[in-house]
C-alpha cells in the first residue's frame, strides 16, 4: 500500500494490518457455501476467457461520499493520495502516489451528508490540483438533474411529479442553494405560495393521467407502484420542507436557480456534471455506480465505454421520465431486482468476451468495508463503505467514515475501511485455483 500522510493522527482507526480477503465470510457477502461456489465459478470463467488485464497504473475507487466533504478528504488521506496541511492551498496537496494514480469517484457525491456544496468544493479543489480524476454518475446525482429538467419544461403527466418524486433527498441541497444564491429579486419574480406549491406538486388528476401515459414505459405493476410511491413521497417532501425551514416559494426559487448553478456553462458547479461519465473500463474491470444489463453489455461491445458515455450525456436531458426508467439510467439505479433491466448469462458472456471480468461499483453501502460477491453470474466488488455521517448515524456507526478501494497493476486489490479492522487483500490470479 502507498504510505498514508496523516501527520495529526486523524485516521488512527485506519487498519494497519493486511489480511487475505476472506470471500466466504459474512462481511464479504458470501457466507453461504453456494455463494462462494458462485464466486469461484466467476473466477474460473475469467481464466477461461483470457485471464485478467490490470490497469496500467494504480486506481483508487472512492464512492458514495454523499455530501460529506470530511469523509471524502479522510478517504483521500487513507488511500495515500493527499497530505493535509493548513499551509497547503485548499488545505491539502497531492502526494507522489496521488500524482501517479487514477482517482475514480464512483457516483453519489450529493445528498444525505452535512453539505453538498462543501463536498463539491472539496472535489473541485482536488480536480484543480491536476490528478487523473474520473467522476461517474450516481442515482442521487441524476435525481437533481431530472428534477430540475422537469421543472423547466412544459408539465406533462410523466414529468409534473418528478420534483416531488426525486426531490425529498435534495431538499438540503436546495436549502444551501437558496442561502447562497437566491436573492430578493428571484423571489419577487415568483407567484404566491399556493401557486408555487401547485407548480411543485402534481395535479389532483395526475394519477389517472400518469397511469395512461406511463403504460408505454412500465408494466402495470410498476405503474401502480409509482402512483403509490408518489403519495408517500409527497407527504415526505412537505415534511422535509418544514424541517428545512423552507416555503414552496423558496424551494421553487432554489430549484430554478440550480439550472444556472449546475447546468449552465460557466455556472459555479457546472464542471461537476460536465465532467461526469457513467461507465469506465480499465483493463478487465468495469467501473459503474450500480450495475449493468444486457442491452448495455451489447452497447459496450459495439461502441465501447465512450459510446455509452456519449449516449448518457445526449439522452439524460430529454424525456426525463423515460430516461430514468430506461437502460442508461439503470446503470446508476439497478440492484438487480425483478423490476430492473436484466443482466442474464447472455450479457455476462458478452462482457467476458470483451475481457471484462469484474464490475466495481458503489450504490450498496456496507458496514464492514468492501464486499466481493457474484451477482447474476458476474463478479462484483461493492465499494460503498458508508462514509457520510448521516448514513452512519442512521446505521449506528460512530464518527466520520473513511475508506477506499485500491487496485494495482500487479493484480492486487486492497479494500480499506475504518469500519473493518484489517485491510482486505484480494488477488484473483493467485488467490483462487481452478477446480
Amino acid at each position: 500500500m502507498p504510505p498514508i500522510h496523516d501527520p495529526v493522527g486523524e485516521l488512527s482507526d485506519l487498519p494497519q494490518e493486511l489480511e487475505r480477503w476472506c470471500v466466504t465470510a459474512a462481511h464479504s457477502g458470501c457466507a453461504r457455501p453456494e455463494s462462494a461456489n458462485h464466486l469461484q465459478a466467476c473466477l474460473e470463467r475469467a481464466e477461461a476467457h483470457g485471464g485478467w488485464r490490470w490497469p496500467a497504473k494504480p486506481v483508487v475507487f472512492l464512492s458514495d461520499t454523499h455530501a460529506d466533504a470530511e469523509g471524502f478528504l479522510r478517504s483521500l488521506v487513507a488511500a495515500g493520495l493527499i497530505r493535509r496541511g493548513r499551509a497547503e492551498p485548499g488545505g491539502f496537496s497531492l502526494t507522489e502516489f496521488g500524482q501517479s494514480a487514477t482517482i475514480l469517484i464512483g457516483g453519489d457525491c450529493l445528498d444525505k451528508g452535512p453539505s453538498d456544496l462543501d463536498m463539491l468544493d472539496a472535489l473541485g479543489t482536488l480536480m484543480a490540483k491536476g490528478p487523473d480524476l474520473r467522476i461517474l454518475a450516481g442515482n442521487h446525482d441524476l435525481r437533481l438533474r431530472l428534477a430540475v429538467a422537469a421543472l423547466h419544461e412544459t408539465p406533462t403527466a410523466l414529468t409534473e411529479h418528478l420534483l416531488v418524486r426525486m426531490g425529498r433527498k435534495i431538499i438540503p441541497l436546495l436549502r444551501e442553494v437558496h442561502d447562497r444564491y437566491v436573492c430578493d429579486a428571484d423571489l419577487a419574480d415568483l407567484p404566491d405560495e399556493a401557486s408555487c406549491r401547485a407548480r411543485l406538486h402534481p395535479g389532483r388528476d395526475w394519477a389517472e393521467r400518469f397511469s395512461v401515459a406511463a403504460a408505454r414505459h412500465l408494466n402495470a405493476a410498476a405503474v401502480a407502484s409509482e402512483v403509490e410511491k408518489l403519495a408517500k413521497k409527497a407527504a415526505q417532501f412537505d415534511a422535509e420542507l418544514a424541517r428545512a425551514g423552507l416555503t414552496s416559494r423558496m424551494v421553487l426559487a432554489a430549484a430554478l436557480k440550480c439550472r444556472e448553478v449546475f447546468f449552465t456553462s460557466g455556472g459555479d458547479y457546472a464542471w461537476f456534471y460536465e465532467s461526469m461519465d457513467v461507465v469506465c473500463q480499465l483493463g478487465s474491470l468495469l467501473f459503474v455506480h450500480a450495475g449493468i444489463d444486457d442491452s448495455m453489455c451489447e452497447l459496450l461491445s459495439e461502441a465501447g465505454a465512450a459510446g455509452i458515455n456519449a449516449r448518457y450525456r445526449a439522452e439524460q436531458g430529454a424525456h426525463p421520465f423515460a430516461f430514468y426508467f430506461g437502460p442508461l439510467a439503470n446503470l446508476v439505479r439497478t440492484k438487480y431486482r425483478a423490476s430492473d433491466a436484466a443482466l442474464t448469462q447472455q450479457g455476462v458472456a458478452v462482457l467476458h468476451g470483451l475481457g471484462i471480468h469484474m464490475v466495481v461499483q458503489g450504490h450498496v453501502n456496507n458496514q464492514s468495508g468492501q464486499r466481493l460477491l457474484a451477482k447474476q453470474g458476474l463478479l462484483h466488488l461493492e465499494g460503498d463503505v458508508t462514509l457520510d455521517r448521516a448514513s452512519r448515524r442512521l446505521e449506528g456507526l460512530s464518527g466520520i467514515g473513511a475508506g477506499a478501494t485500491l487496485i494495482f497493476p500487479s493484480g492486487d486489490v486492497i479494500g480499506l475501511s475504518t469500519d473493518y479492522p484489517r485491510a482486505k487483500h484480494f488477488a484473483p490470479e493467485r488467490q483462487f485455483l481452478p477446480r
